[in-house]
């Protein structure tokens, strides 16, 4: 991986993170809605867990949210693997990420969820969505469903590598009416070159062990860009129409480049 730049990847994994609220500091203020599109990367839930610790009247409504999709079986893994939540493994399998979500909330952060529906709070779960697209559309059915009035707040705490696109998949489900959205990523993935080029993560808090594999990692920002791109290819209005239009900087169209030249060189040396 000589031939790749931790500047480019930088550069897009900021992007996409969409760090509307600051990643390793709690929100300022109370919202009326938090939605946490379950992930893999367990580290992000846990600080919405620490956050209603502390602050139990700091949201009216948590909605977990996520159904069973291409990446669930990365959630069974992680919580088997995790020394906190390894005794639920058996009990997970074949559930919507959601349920898994609210079964680590309700079992190991019993007081938290208890004080955070004594303080009045709604526990919502959404677990039909397969994409971030229905993400938007399923949570906003969730709360008419539960006569809950349209949220004027929102923050949406996503896979950093999805971030950007499911606040404009929110936008979009929610307008005419869209609340104030506000993307929380809690953690924006960094890397860096160490020893023999070898590409390593550069994040505090966490362990590289509880994030992607580089690869993994890689490959998630490789297809995250097209996706975003208003053009007959991309999910922009020009396009497939799942989301609002988002606009591209140059410099990160030029780092999605440069990156995907490397990348392509790396297989090429290899071979």
């Amino acid at each position: 991986m000589a031939s790749i730049d931790p500047h480019s990847i930088n550069l897009i994994s900021a992007f996409l993170a969409h760090e509307q609220l600051p990643a390793a500091q709690p929100p300022p203020q109370a919202v009326d809605c938090i939605v946490i599109c379950v992930s893999a990367i367990l580290h992000q839930a846990e600080a919405v867990f620490a956050f209603l610790a502390a602050n139990p009247h700091a949201t009216k409504t948590l909605v977990f949210c996520g159904g069973i999709g291409h990446s669930t079986p990365y959630l069974y893994e992680a919580v088997s693997k995790h020394p906190k939540y390894g005794h639920l493994s058996p009990i997970i399998q074949g559930q919507p990420e959601a349920r898994v979500l609210h079964m680590i909330f309700t079992r190991c952060f019993e007081a938290v969820a208890s004080d955070f529906r004594k303080a009045g709070g709604n526990l919502l779960i959404e677990d039909q969505s397969t994409n971030c697209g229905q993400n938007a559309i399923q949570t906003k059915h969730l709360l008419e469903d539960n006569a809950i009035p349209a949220p004027n707040s929102v923050i949406i705490v996503q896979d950093p590598t999805m971030a950007r696109r499911t606040i404009a998949s929110f936008v979009k489900a929610f307008a005419p009416m869209t609340p104030d959205l506000l993307s929380w990523p809690i953690i924006v993935p960094r890397v860096r070159l160490r020893e023999h080029n070898e590409l390593v993560y550069d994040v505090e808090g966490i362990s590289a062990e509880s994030l992607w594999s580089i690869p993994r990692f890689l490959g998630l920002l490789m297809g995250e860009i097209p996706r975003l791109r208003d053009d007959e290819h991309g999910y922009g209005p020009q396009g497939k129409g799942f989301i609002e239009h988002i606009d591209i900087p140059q410099d990160i169209e030029q780092a999605f480049q440069g990156l995907e030249n490397g990348i392509l060189g790396s297989e090429l040396a290899k071979r």
